[in-house]
């Protein structure tokens, strides 16, 4: 049997030895330093612990899995310019640490030697995996396009938001598991299994960090609860919120909403105060174990007796029940 902590292990160090390139060194220095700033490293462990179900070989499916690693910090080295973030993991960000500029270009690089990692898989498989890759990445584009799109839009619908996470954040968790599938010879029905799972998951996820974002532990969060609330981000919760509230309550979410002056913690303690009113918490939590089982109902219809099956099963599990 091979669990995650060893193949995370594996994963960490093919990692530290690899090179993104040399000189100019203002051009990779960037690379070296925000793939050094960790992050869970779940994408590629889906994609190995996926490929371990029906090959026990997974040399051949390291570089193609960090190569989905390298494009997710390559996606969030531009998100964070576009957002303007300061910190990413509770360190500076590129643009910050360098300039915008440098962050442009280091992170166009990445997606290159995203590429030349996928260029590990086997002949035969390179132009499918290649196709879904380049989906994948384009659907990527279009939900952070959408979620800028939103910022302007106070009439986002439950169906848009889910629409915007499915692309800005769950295709890539369905292609790291796809992933696996395809580079150990898994069939084309187990292959869609896969990618359903990751999928749903995926949405999962982004509806937990919402929810966590105003509900969650500080201590376990790992970041300041409420920070959504004092930004007024089109959250799952918010818009839920919007659509719900009546009367008084929509009075009082609609002024803090149009303060531009305030008191974040008095706003956040109002704005928690109505969504329990509301009971968006509970409402949210509904959702989101919706999308979990959806997601690991794909996962127990894979047609298998690999013991790996229940590993990837149990290591799904432990992701639910994060707090973090």
């Amino acid at each position: 049997m091979i669990n995650p902590t060893t193949l995370l292990e594996k994963i960490q160090a093919e990692f530290d030895r690899h090179s993104y390139g040399e000189a100019p060194a203002e051009l990779y220095e960037p690379i070296t330093y925000i793939m050094s700033l960790g992050g869970k490293r779940f994408r590629p462990l889906l994609t190995l612990l996926a490929a371990s179900i029906f090959d026990t070989d997974l040399e051949k499916a390291i570089k193609p899995a960090m190569a989905v690693e390298v494009f997710h910090n390559f996606t969030l080295m531009h998100d964070d310019i576009m957002d303007r973030a300061p910190l990413r993991r509770g360190m500076p960000t590129v643009h910050e640490k360098w300039n915008a500029n440098t962050a442009i270009l280091s992170g166009d690089v990445m997606l290159i030697r995203a590429y030349d990692l996928l260029l590990d898989i086997q002949r035969e498989q390179l132009r499918a995996v290649l196709n879904r890759f380049n989906q994948t990445a384009a659907e990527v584009c279009e939900g952070q396009q959408l979620d800028m799109n939103f910022e302007t839009r106070w009439d986002v619908t439950e169906e848009e938001y889910i629409g915007m996470i499915r692309l800005k954040t769950s295709v890539l968790l369905g292609f790291a598991l796809e992933l696996g599938g395809m580079i150990a010879g898994a069939d084309d029905e187990t292959v869609k299994l896969l990618y359903a799972a990751g999928e749903n998951m995926g949405i999962g996820f982004q509806l937990k960090d919402d929810l966590l974002d105003v509900f969650g532990d500080p201590e376990k969060f790992g970041k300041q609860v409420g920070g959504d609330i004092i930004a007024n981000k089109k959250t799952f919760l918010l818009i839920e919120a919007l659509s719900k509230a009546e009367g008084q309550l929509k009075t009082e979410l609609d002024q803090w909403l149009s303060l531009d002056t305030f008191d974040s913690a008095e706003k956040v303690r109002a704005v928690t105060e109505i969504y329990d009113k509301l009971e968006i918490r509970a409402f949210t939590e509904h959702k989101i174990n919706e999308y979990f089982s959806r997601g690991i109902a794909s996962l127990q219809q894979l047609r298998t007796d690999s013991v790996q099956k229940e590993v990837l099963l149990q290591f799904v599990e432990q992701l639910v029940a994060r707090e973090k």
